[in-house]
């Protein structure tokens, strides 16, 4: 096998990567509808699609770890004889046997998406409790609306988000690609990255601190649905 076939395949499963990242975010939607028309958070439905979600979790964290050890891998044959590419499938076999079997299925728990989904129909069942009459109904929908300015727009971007990711340590949103980008920029120049927002005294603002608010995506969703019907 040649290195660039390897980049090939390494490449196709980053694509496979994120339309499984796709997958989570569609499962966590349906999980929110189930969770808004239900008064049991026990609910059958729910449970499947938790399960779900940490079995794509899983399959996700297992792509991360190949991707890692093949590049490992690829990098050290490069530098030695041709004939050492012979013994790269073996080599990537062997290593990532070994580093599969260290993980515990307790860690995808801290998952970013497991945790979203997680606190994404939490929250839903929130809403459904106290939207007990329609007046309440309308009230909520209205302080959405007077307070979209501030709750949708990026304070990097200053437009609406179109992914909403929430910082768990502060607890301010972004949209996700504008902080990743911000974030990666901030590391290329060996610096921390601070919290947009500002009067924010969060100074060490991480990937990994950031998790997708779904709640919020379908907020924005259905604030910009009203929009385009008035």
């Amino acid at each position: 096998m040649s290195l660039s076939a390897v980049h090939g395949t390494l490449s196709s499963l980053k694509s496979c990567q994120a339309d499984i990242g796709t997958g989570m975010d569609i499962v966590t939607d349906v999980a929110m509808d189930l969770a808004e028309a239900q008064d049991d958070e026990m609910n059958p439905g729910i449970k499947e699609m938790e399960a779900m979600i940490l079995e794509c979790a899983k399959l996700d964290r297992e792509i991360n770890y190949f991707v890692d050890v093949v590049q490992q891998v690829t990098a050290e044959v490069a530098t030695q004889q041709p004939e050492a590419m012979f013994s790269l499938s073996a080599k990537v076999k062997e290593q990532f046997t070994e580093r599969i079997a260290q993980l515990s299925d307790a860690d995808l728990h801290t998952h970013q998406k497991v945790m979203a989904f997680k606190e994404s129909v939490k929250n839903s069942f929130k809403q459904a409790n106290q939207e007990s009459a329609e007046s309440m109904e309308e009230l909520d929908e209205d302080i959405a609306v007077t307070q979209s300015q501030v709750n949708f727009t990026c304070p990097l971007t200053q437009v609406e988000m179109v992914n909403p990711v929430k910082n768990k340590k502060c607890n301010h949103h972004y949209d996700e690609a504008a902080i990743i980008n911000l974030i990666k920029t901030k590391q290329s120049q060996q610096k921390k990255c601070r919290c947009p927002v500002v009067g924010c005294g969060n100074t060490d603002v991480k990937e990994s601190d950031l998790i997708p608010d779904q709640m919020l995506r379908r907020r924005i969703q259905s604030y910009k649905r009203q929009n385009n019907r008035t």
